[in-house]
């Protein structure tokens, strides 16, 4: 490289020969022939493996330290530098996990960004971390984490996108995209099912296996098959009795063959018990290190034979290729402008702010018209803008909200503040008192409310939904005297609001980074026209929420007994209407929906299917409208959540601008996992395609009939009812002769002098139903010997 451009100013100098410019295009070949997407990695860390001792493997497959990986310096495997996420980069100053943590751009979480519902702004985001991970010197960033909203309550959801298997794959595919485009890795985590924190080192998710493809690793196979993060790291938790770590089905079967990952798994810190058994099954790397206890341990699995050295090989050979990816990929840079990266986290903040309410159109504030603004809470001069736990960032920079709220507000006019509560989300009659007077005095008061640190944090989960008690008397107390109050929320997952009928306006800020106050302001002043949606579901209680009173699990043993009916979906089947619904929100203009139209009718599942609509915007000024696309099969044999988003986009229209939004639909869109073929399939039917502006305003509906082009059955046998032989139309016969059997055993069909035609009829029915969900062997025993196990075994051999 420095031969390189020492020609290359030759060149701009105008000094240089016919041989300096062939020695430079020879350079320049030479460069591309090794740029990351030219070499086969794999194929050269086949032959690095080959040339290492089995302690130069084992070293591998743990960590350094906390944060680094071990290197094999004379084959120039270097050591990788890895960082927590996803919101910034948590950079420790030394090598020990509680180093302390230097200053970075802390970005809004992933529940704010979320609500943006906007896989551009997403990879911006993503784009601006990666370039601080290169001036830090940090080559993989560990996140995003794409784990479902299963709670409300779980202690971690700030760090989570969504309720909604799609929209966090689809979030967690274009993040990705923007850290690995800029030559930096990321680990999507945390694989799988992992759903609550309590005793998160211990328990047992017992989840079917529909439920767990539907839900649980949908999110994953998006962001896998869209995007090929460098690494993914596994979970604490077992997944039906099997640790995470160890788990063969989703790290190998599941994640490598199925979805076709080509990164490396690594562990969570601290997640791996038996290190054997892990290798086995595909976990690649062990974080943090183990001080050679593990390593050990595989040097004498590996010689007694009790595990394949061309096993350790393949892992090692994956590991490396991985290691050597992030070598060339990488370049360091210098810090960039952090005044800069403090503005973009003020725009991308603003975006993921969500309006829930706003009676009297009291937002955005007339500044003109308000003389006096009462602003009060603690976190007005405190805020509230990050996650505590791993994710926590240390940023130089932090907008405080009540002075951003002034620098908008008029000279002439008077800006208060009060306290209202304490850091500890205590209170007081003179807190209370005071943030009273200063209401009175007011044009209007806006509140600052929310979760404290100490009510949402990685390790703990939450006990309900409700906010400090000190949060809620102080909202409840200063609408007696300001009946144009404004709350403004500083929560990184879903809360109650029983005062929410006492408020002019509600504002959804989430944990907005380090600008997020300065977003406020913004959108409180009409600076941004709120253009955020809830992506996860509000609700009144947490006595409504779908796994309560069972979460979380305190008895190491988590049923999912909801299903796949979680948020939304559980919303709909339980004919629940929450406080605000999933994909809800509100904007300083409005938007109207026409003119749905699909290119197909009918077609094959395996058809591309476009839909089209237009929408409009019908106010006076520019606004950002999400629309969202839901699907609903109407096939009553089978249990479907009433509709399931499968496409969103957001869309930028000026006033009186109208324009049509197209979505492409495929295969999956129509699917279901059937855990007895253990697949995704269609049914064949009528599907209603939905379309609109949130789960519960979807104006705009059409139908389409999908037949399945391959459909699987289970292989029959004599197990199976007799209902199944019918299933597919190649046996059709055969289901027909084993119900002739089978009514064949009722004497008592045949019409009796005392019985109508009408009644016998019915009563054929009745068998019929009967004997369809029988299994097949109880013929043999219904029929005294007439049906015999031999003429069974012939029929299931005949059946397809």
């Amino acid at each position: 490289m420095k031969y390189f451009k020492i020609l290359y100013m030759q060149v701009i100098i105008g000094k240089f020969t016919f041989l300096s410019f062939t020695v430079l295009l020879f350079i320049k070949h030479a460069l591309i022939a090794q740029s990351p997407d030219k070499v086969d990695y794999y194929k050269k860390a086949a032959q690095q493996v080959r040339q290492m001792t089995l302690e130069e493997k084992v070293s591998l497959c743990s960590g350094l330290d906390h944060w680094n990986t071990k290197p094999v310096e004379r084959l120039n495997i270097p050591s990788i530098r890895v960082a927590d996420g996803p919101n910034g980069v948590r950079r420790a100053s030394g090598s020990s996990y509680n180093s302390v943590a230097l200053p970075a751009t802390c970005f809004p979480t992933a529940s704010a960004l979320g609500a943006s519902w906007d896989t551009a702004l997403v990879r911006i985001t993503a784009e601006a971390i990666a370039e601080e991970c290169r001036a830090f010197n940090i080559q993989i960033l560990l996140g995003p984490g794409v784990n479902m909203k299963r709670s409300p309550m779980g202690g971690r959801n700030f760090e989570y996108f969504s309720e909604d298997p799609v929209l966090s794959g689809k979030l967690a595919a274009a993040y990705i995209k923007g850290i690995q485009s800029r030559g930096v890795g990321t680990s999507l985590k945390h694989f799988a099912v992992n759903n609550q924190e309590f005793e998160r080192y211990s328990y047992n998710a017992v989840v079917d296996e529909r439920t767990m493809h539907e839900l649980y690793l949908t999110p994953f196979e998006i962001a896998v098959k869209e995007a090929q993060p460098w690494t993914m790291m596994c979970a604490y938790n077992k997944i039906n009795g099997e640790l995470a770590s160890e788990n063969s089905i989703l790290l190998h079967d599941i994640l490598k063959k199925q979805w076709g990952f080509k990164g490396i798994v690594i562990s969570d810190w601290g997640a791996v018990d038996n290190r054997i058994k892990g290798i086995e099954a595909g976990l690649h790397l062990e974080m943090p290190g183990n001080d050679g206890v593990n390593d050990r341990i595989l040097m004498e699995a590996v010689r007694n034979g009790s595990l394949p050295e061309s096993r350790l090989d393949e892992i090692v050979t994956e590991l490396v290729a991985i290691t050597d990816i992030a070598k060339d990929a990488f370049r360091i840079n210098t810090l960039p402008d952090q005044q800069k990266q403090h503005d973009l986290v003020r725009k991308i903040s603003g975006e993921c702010i969500v309006l829930l309410k706003n009676k009297d159109n009291i937002l955005p504030l007339p500044a003109a018209k308000i003389r006096q603004l009462a602003v009060i809470g603690a976190f007005a001069m405190n805020p509230r803008f990050e996650g505590s736990g791993s994710s926590k960032v240390t940023p130089a920079i932090v907008d405080t909200p009540f002075k951003e709220i002034k620098k908008l507000s008029l000279k002439n006019s008077t800006v208060s503040y009060a306290a209202g509560y304490t850091p500890e989300a205590t209170t007081s009659d003179t807190l209370i008192e005071e943030a009273k007077a200063n209401a009175r005095k007011a044009n209007v008061a806006i509140i600052f409310a929310g979760l404290p640190d100490v009510y949402e944090a990685e390790g703990v989960d939450r006990k309900n939904i409700k906010m400090p008690e000190a949060h809620i008397r102080l909202i409840e107390e200063v609408t007696k005297v300001q009946p144009n109050t404004v709350v403004v929320l500083m929560n990184g997952a879903a809360i109650e609001m029983p005062w929410a009928n006492k408020v002019k306006a509600i504002v959804e800020a989430w944990l907005g980074g380090q600008a997020g106050g300065g977003a406020i302001a913004d959108v409180l002043y009409g600076k941004i026209n709120p253009s955020g949606k809830l992506s996860e579901t509000f609700w009144n209680r947490t006595e409504d929420t779908p796994v309560y009173p069972g979460f979380p699990v305190k008895d190491k043993t988590a049923l999912y007994g909801e299903g796949i009916f979680v948020g939304y979906r559980y919303c709909d089947s339980k004919k629940i209407t929450p406080l605000f619904p999933f994909g809800y929100g509100l904007s300083y203009t409005t938007f109207a929906y026409s003119g749905i139209k699909t290119n197909k009718t009918s077609a094959q599942d395996t058809t591309e299917i476009i839909i089209e609509c237009k929408v409009r915007n019908t106010g006076k000024i520019a606004g950002m409208e999400i629309v969202q696309l839901y699907v609903r099969n109407e096939n009553e044999e089978m249990i479907r959540p009433e509709k399931e988003l499968k496409h969103f986009a957001k869309v930028l229209l000026q006033p009186g601008e109208e324009k049509t939004v197209h979505f492409k639909l495929n295969f999956r869109d129509f699917a279901y996992y059937d855990p007895q073929v253990h697949a995704w399939q269609t049914s064949n039917g009528k599907y209603i395609i939905l379309a609109g502006g949130s789960s519960q305003n979807l104006p705009l509906k059409t139908q389409i009939n999908i037949s399945p082009a391959n459909m699987l059955y289970p292989k029959l046998t004599r197990y199976s009812m007799l209902k199944e032989f019918a299933k597919n139309p190649a046996n059709k016969a055969l289901y027909n002769e084993l119900m002739n059997v089978a009514l064949s055993t009722r004497t008592e069909l045949t019409a009796t002098g005392n019985e109508t035609e009408q009644e016998r009829k019915g009563r054929l029915v009745r068998f019929t139903i009967t004997f369809n969900n029988m299994p097949v062997y109880k013929l043999i025993a219904r029929t005294k010997g007439k049906f015999t196990e031999d003429m069974l075994a012939e029929i299931i051999k005949r059946a397809e």
